[in-house]
């Protein structure tokens, strides 16, 4: 009789062990297998769900949540360089898992995140995460301005105007979008947005310029090789260095690192002629309501071109933050949140 309980304990306690196991062993040996895991958690956990639409053999990967259709527009969100549709995910995340009554009762004290019923959509940008990689002619700004438009089409989201938000590289696509797509957009966030004449340059374009970057092997600083590099690559994008776990660190190098040849295209493509003042081009063309937020410590991309779309926009809305650098989506997400509601909200009343 003890012998039999014997063995089921044994047989339990294996059983038990093997998830934790597992864990151990994705930690130590397999951290960006790891990171992928938390992504796809906190993914599903907030309610968002990744599909993929193909249009002709071109592929593309989105994460979605709520219906399209509604009285309130879609929100189509586009990442940055070297990122993907999981940085928007610390703006998504719902606060409570409520009744859609109190959880609107209780956001003046929780934070407005981005309500479960609104129909967002974020993009993995091309050759990113699970977009289809082609060329270069895809990675300049209006290649992807112009990947995004299929997309649109590929999904339906033309059916209606959408309020279209970019980040950084995202953000220079996402003005030129505006510019040459003017039906499909009826507001607009530009989040620091690459692609203008700024007035003041910044820490990393004077950085950028003492590089040769025609040299195959010279180092970019936001394409980090190692963790003394990645760890600089964060410094640089926040004000502040986000408190990140040391295996998480090794889990990012992890899955940067075999798209590093990738990356250097793409940055190659989009600091080309053709590309590097494609916002400042297009900014005449823009006609949907304008928001424009910017990190007041931003050493990637100087603040001072805020003050350039206003010049030529002033009508536009400009939001700058106190103490947050380049990466707003991770630095401030609960800001960042409310003043793009506030102002989709705003922009929807005027519409």
């Amino acid at each position: 009789m003890e012998l039999r309980w014997a063995k089921k304990l044994l047989l339990t306690g294996g059983v038990l062990l093997v998830p934790v196991f597992a864990l151990v062993t994705s930690v130590v040996f397999w951290p960006g297998v790891l990171l992928k895991a938390y992504g796809w958690y906190m993914c599903l956990s907030q309610g968002m769900a990744v599909c993929y639409s193909h249009s002709g053999s071109y592929r593309f990967c989105y994460s979605t949540r709520g219906t399209p259709g509604g009285a309130t527009p879609t929100l189509l969100l586009l990442h940055g360089f070297s990122t993907s549709k999981e940085m928007w995910l610390s703006v998504i995340k719902e606060t409570h898992l409520l009744p859609l009554e109190l959880e609107r009762l209780c956001r003046d004290w929780v934070g407005q995140y981005l309500p479960r019923n609104l129909h967002v959509v974020c993009l993995d940008m091309p050759g990113h995460e699970g977009t289809s990689r082609t060329g270069a002619e895809d990675y300049s700004i209006q290649g992807q301005a112009r990947r995004v438009h299929q997309f649109v089409r590929s999904v339906g989201l033309d059916k209606s105007p959408f309020h279209l938000v970019g980040a950084s590289m995202g953000g220079n696509v996402a003005g030129v979008y505006a510019g040459l797509y003017p039906a499909d957009v009826c507001s607009l966030t530009l989040v620091c947005p690459a692609g203008l004449v700024y007035p003041t340059e910044s820490s990393f374009i004077v950085l950028l310029k003492e590089l040769d970057l025609e040299k195959p092997i010279a180092p970019i600083p936001l394409i980090p090789t190692s963790m003394q590099e990645l760890e600089a690559m964060l410094k640089l994008c926040c004000y502040k260095s986000p408190t990140i776990p040391h295996q998480f660190l090794r889990g990012l190098l992890a899955n940067r690192i075999p798209n590093n040849n990738f990356y250097r295209e793409v940055f190659l493509a989009i600091i080309g002629e053709k590309s590097r003042h494609s916002l400042q081009q297009h900014l005449n063309l823009i006609t949907a309501p304008l928001q424009v937020i910017w990190g007041k410590n931003d050493q990637i991309l100087d603040v001072s071109g805020a003050a350039v779309i206003q010049k030529a926009l002033p009508h536009c809305q400009v939001d700058l933050l106190d103490n947050c650098g380049h990466a707003i989506a991770l630095e401030r997400p609960r800001k960042f949140a409310n003043l793009v509601l506030d102002f989709h909200n705003k922009a929807k009343k005027q519409a």
